[in-house]
């Protein structure tokens, strides 16, 4: 891993939360992500699941989490199951974990080789009645691919079939969602690391570079600063690609004249930010350009002052709806007629900004929470309001990452990466 070692009090106080929610004799089990195949003999990057990295900080394929509170041995109360390291793999993979090293990372002192999986399981399965699966219900998910979790939800089900089953992520969509400052410091660290990408590309940026140019400016940048990737596919969009909202091709020549929209996020110990900045390919913003800029600015910044404790998802939205029929108007794209006569389903502002305003954001992207129920504080959710105007050959999307506080506005995380027109023009002609 590339980033600096996590305290493990983190996972130590998640395992606990974790387990104050079970049910009495009851089993939890968590599984590392598959490394996936390409072909031939080729694979992706190995990515950890989340859910078992937010519980032990263990991040290695092929490990597995159990949690057992009431276990009447002890030393079974938490178990790790890690894969063997040996000489063959430390000499042709690097050396994994060791029971100890494992210890350190995750505070757990029970280790066992994944050898030992059938042998241990017998033994707890034998002391509880309940046991939790870990289901991928994120109101985004679309999962296709059977996962190692899946598969060893199957193993566990037909093996044990007189077992009540619960499941683990209505726990963690809750849990996960409130962050603990560790995670919150990781996450400004990925936001740091994204606004020295971010000022290297406004030195960078000049008619006729191309846009995967910009991404790998960003790229540069992220990876000296110890972060292994991008946190979700980057969007460069520069002139109309802007108006495709998941445009993820970059590979356009930025012209003069044109605005380049930038959706970018550095990652950093698995933790995400997401920022969005549009910015003048020739440095200067035209008048209409800068009208549109700044009117997507104040709905970014009335939008945040929102999102404070016991605010509602869907009320929230509704309510940056009318911030942003009110600046359309005031741009001439809708008039009041379009108001009167809008459907109610999808208000006559959707034409230009057809997207949410916020989501949660922290181990994923688009992070764990369940948006029926009011915010809280320490949850973290991204702010980006946009408008898009094809027939004017532009859009624009502004967003940063805030913290919800206790009392006042919220935090934002992004509060040093540059925003208002006049700094950005002046940055770029400096």
């Amino acid at each position: 891993m590339k980033y600096h070692k996590i305290d493990n009090s983190l996972f130590i106080k998640n395992r606990k939360n974790f387990a104050a929610q079970m049910q009495p004799k009851s089993i939890a089990v968590f599984n590392s992500n598959d490394i996936y195949p390409v072909s031939a003999d080729s694979t992706l990057p190995f990515e950890q699941h989340r859910d078992i990295f937010y519980l032990s900080g263990v991040d290695q394929e092929e490990s597995i989490l159990v949690l057992f509170p009431d276990c009447p041995n002890p030393k079974n109360r938490e178990i790790l199951f890690l894969k063997e390291t040996n000489e063959l793999i430390a000499i042709w993979e690097g050396e994994k974990l060791t029971k100890e090293a494992a210890l350190s990372t995750s505070g757990i002192k029970t280790v066992y080789w994944l050898q030992d999986l059938n042998k241990v399981m017998a033994e707890i399965m034998a002391q509880s009645e309940t046991v939790y699966i870990n289901t991928n219900e994120h109101y985004r998910a679309n999962v296709e691919t059977e996962t190692r979790e899946d598969r060893f939800t199957k193993w566990l089900k037909d093996k044990y079939p007189a077992h009540r089953v619960a499941k683990s992520n209505p726990i963690l969509q809750r849990l996960r969602s409130i962050k603990n400052q560790i995670e919150i410091d990781l996450i400004q660290t990925a936001c740091d690391i994204t606004e020295k990408g971010f000022r290297r590309v406004l030195d960078f940026v000049k008619p006729g570079v191309w846009e995967f140019e910009i991404e790998a400016e960003f790229m540069h940048e992220f990876l000296r600063n110890r972060s292994k990737k991008f946190a979700y596919t980057p969007i460069v969009a520069s002139g109309n690609n802007a108006n495709v909202l998941h445009y993820i091709e970059n590979n356009q020549q930025c012209q003069a004249g044109d605005l380049i929209l930038m959706d970018i996020g550095a990652e950093y110990a698995n933790y995400s930010s997401d920022m969005t900045r549009t910015i003048p390919v020739s440095g200067r913003f035209t008048d209409r350009q800068k009208a549109v800029y700044n009117a997507v600015n104040r709905v970014k910044d009335a939008a945040t002052k929102m999102l404070v404790p016991g605010t509602i998802w869907a009320d929230y939205h509704i309510e940056v709806g009318k911030l942003m029929t009110s600046e359309l108007l005031g741009l001439g794209l809708i008039d009041k007629a379009d108001v009167q006569n809008e459907n109610p389903d999808w208000p006559a502002y959707k034409k230009y900004f057809m997207h949410g305003t916020s989501h949660h954001m922290g181990l994923d992207t688009h992070d764990y929470g369940i948006l029926t129920e009011p915010m809280k504080a320490n949850m973290v959710f991204t702010v980006e309001p946009g408008i898009y105007v094809p027939d004017e050959g532009f859009g624009i999307r502004l967003e940063d990452d805030v913290v919800i506080q206790e009392n006042g506005d919220p935090f934002n995380l992004m509060r040093n990466i540059p925003i208002e027109a006049d700094e950005i023009e002046a940055l770029m002609n400096k």
